[in-house]
């Protein structure tokens, strides 16, 4: 079912309370990506321009015991306050809902805007503790949620607050995740191809047997696609294996052959005797069949023919979602498997959907942002989304 927006409510004169996503990275006191503030800046200015009292809060890091000075969104309300050109009142309470937010909230006049404290200063926030989810709400006549990368999270204020607000909606954040990544998963422009790599095959259990399901191609690479070798009976030698998942990858081979999906997975494979130290050092590669790797040396990225063969199935999609790298990104040399996908989906007329993560960093490193049709703002939450799950920060919604 699609969700409400901030498009189908009045909220002139109402307190808004907007949740979103300001966990951005920070040294020393400094914010050095304010990537995720601007992209909150649409549905904020919206509120503003319709007249509502908007109020934001989010999380930042992880303060283990209750208020920490170093996760203050102090510099967050700095910041918006130059991105919106108007002043942004920073409501510095360690409870989050105490005097100094009661008395900004207050006093606002439509159009202004408030901040509050890190949510994560209370600790029952994380646990969808029902004192805080009223305290929150306390201060809203509306909910607006617009934090994709927190919605598979039932925190207090990503769900819980819902309980005791109406109406709750979607911010454009999300609005724009559902529209997208739900086409394409229940009524994809086809042929419909997924790209799947990352380093964990159990991180993607669920994903693979999901997209199953729903697609024409599903390509794996990166380190789960050793799991599959092996399970085709080829040697991978020092290569991430989880043996405990070969059954499963047997299992979803065999389920891939009776849906009619085609199932690639590299034909040749760069190794190199051990991982790079550093990360982004130089390392000695050889290119070798994949089902002829030494039992010395370690698979680390796709080689030239399977980058050919990735790219060709891409090309020839009309809706392409893809989560996870093809090998160790962060290495110049190993990076050639990963900018191999992302050339070809940036190339493409297909619909070109990142699921967020390393993906979405890979995509931004090389550039070719721009060229996608959408990135996902959520990790955790997008892989989720790819799974089938329910997540609870959407399901809190109301339907259209």
């Amino acid at each position: 079912m699609a969700k409400k927006t901030v498009d189908d409510i009045q909220v002139k004169g109402k307190r808004v309370l907007v949740r979103c996503d300001f966990n951005v990275p920070m040294k020393d006191g400094k914010i050095t990506n304010d990537k995720r503030i601007v992209a909150a800046l649409p549905t904020i200015k919206k509120l503003i321009a319709d007249g509502g009292k908007v109020i934001l809060c989010s999380h930042l890091g992880k303060p283990k015991n209750g208020p920490e000075e170093k996760f203050s969104l102090a510099p967050v309300a700095v910041r918006l306050s130059e991105l919106l050109g108007q002043n942004v009142v920073f409501a510095n309470d360690d409870n989050v809902v105490g005097e100094n937010a009661k008395a900004a909230v207050a006093a606002m006049k439509d159009g202004d805007v408030v901040l509050l404290q890190n949510t994560r200063f209370r600790a029952e926030e994380t646990k969808n503790g029902e004192a805080f989810s009223k305290d929150l709400a306390t201060l809203a006549d509306a909910y607006v949620d617009d934090a994709f990368g927190s919605c598979h999270r039932a925190h207090c204020s990503t769900a819980g607050v819902t309980a005791y607000t109406s109406p709750n909606v979607a911010g454009y954040l999300i609005g724009k995740e559902l529209s997208i990544m739900g086409k394409a998963l229940e009524n994809a422009d086809r042929p419909f191809v997924a790209v799947l790599g990352g380093a964990k095959i159990e991180d993607k259990l669920n994903v693979i047997n999901n997209l199953l399901e729903k697609v024409d191609t599903l390509i794996i690479g990166g380190g789960m696609a050793f799991t599959f070798l092996k399970a085709k009976g080829y040697e991978v030698g020092k290569s991430l294996l989880d043996e405990s998942k070969i059954d499963y990858c047997k299992d979803m081979m065999a389920k891939a052959a009776e849906k009619g999906v085609k199932l690639l997975l590299p034909i040749d494979t760069v190794c190199a005797a051990g991982f790079p130290d550093p990360i982004d050092g130089p390392v000695d590669v050889c290119v070798v069949d994949s089902d002829k790797i030494p039992a010395d040396v370690e698979g680390l990225d796709i080689g030239p023919k399977t980058r050919e063969l990735f790219a060709e199935a891409v090309k020839t999609a009309k809706t392409v979602v893809w989560n996870g790298p093809m090998g160790v990104f962060e290495n110049p040399t190993l990076a050639q498997g990963t900018l191999a996908v992302a050339q070809a989906m940036a190339d493409s007329d297909a619909v070109t959907i990142i699921g967020g993560g390393d993906s979405a960093a890979a995509v931004e490193q090389m550039g070719l942002g721009a060229k996608m049709t959408h990135i996902s703002t959520g990790g955790g939450a997008s892989l989720e989304f790819l799974e089938g799950k329910t997540l609870p920060g959407v399901a809190c919604l109301d339907e259209k």
